[in-house]
This record gives structure tokens, C-alpha cells and sequence, in this order.
């Protein structure tokens, strides 16, 4: 995982503020603080549309449980998990934030290590 995310701002923050009231595993908390020091921080209109960020639909394959699961992630108040929308502070979301189309990850989620793959990214129309 020596690749370099691309957060907006506001996400780097959020993510930040995350790690620092532990809401993440401690593994967690080493691979995001790693992350975030080498990210690249952008502005909103410059986020290539190929990248995990809020308002995106993701297409994911989770290759250690061989299926494909497909998320929407959204600001932490409009979240609603039957609604397939999930919050940007969410396991999967933060796993996957600032990471594009292609990308292969190896995360410690808190029910175990999963291998995951960002298959798809797009914008999703804002209410």
C-alpha cells in the first residue's frame, strides 16, 4: 500500500478528527496516519471523478469473500444503510477514500484482514 491518496480537505480532516477520538482499530490508526501524511490534498473540482470520495457510488470487490458489493457513501447525516448509503467515516468507506479505480487493498477491518479492489466510481446526483 505505498500509494498515495488524493483527499479533498475537508475529507483529510474528517479523517484526521476520526482517527484522533479512536474510532478506528489500532491497526487502523497506523495505516490511516501513514496515508494521510503522504496524501495529496486537492480541491473538490480538482478530485478526478476515478477516486472514493463523498457522494461517489463504488463498486468494490471483496476478493477474500469472493463477491462484488456495490456502496454509496454519503456525508455521516444523510447516511441510511437500507438505503445501500453509507457514511464516509463507515469501515469500507475509510478503506477505501482517496483511493481509485484499480486500486487493491489489504485492510484490517475489525472482523478480520480482507483483500479488497475498487472495480467502479461514479459521481452520484445530489439531492
Amino acid at each position: 500500500m505505498s500509494e498515495q491518496i488524493i483527499v479533498t480537505t475537508g475529507i483529510y480532516d474528517m479523517i484526521k478528527d476520526h482517527v484522533r477520538r479512536k474510532k478506528v482499530t489500532k491497526q487502523e490508526e497506523a495505516l490511516l496516519l501513514e496515508e494521510l501524511k503522504r496524501a495529496q490534498q486537492v480541491l473538490r473540482k480538482d478530485l478526478p471523478e476515478d477516486v472514493v470520495t463523498v457522494n461517489r457510488k463504488v463498486k468494490i470487490m471483496d476478493h477474500t469473500a469472493n463477491k462484488e458489493v456495490e456502496y454509496t457513501f454519503v456525508s455521516t447525516d444523510k447516511k441510511n444503510n437500507k438505503k445501500g448509503r453509507h457514511s464516509i467515516l463507515s469501515d469500507v468507506a475509510v478503506a477505501t477514500v482517496g483511493r481509485k479505480v484499480g486500486d487493491v487493498i489489504n485492510w484490517p477491518f475489525e472482523s478480520g484482514e480482507r483483500k479488497i479492489e475498487i472495480l467502479e466510481v461514479k459521481p452520484v446526483a445530489q439531492a
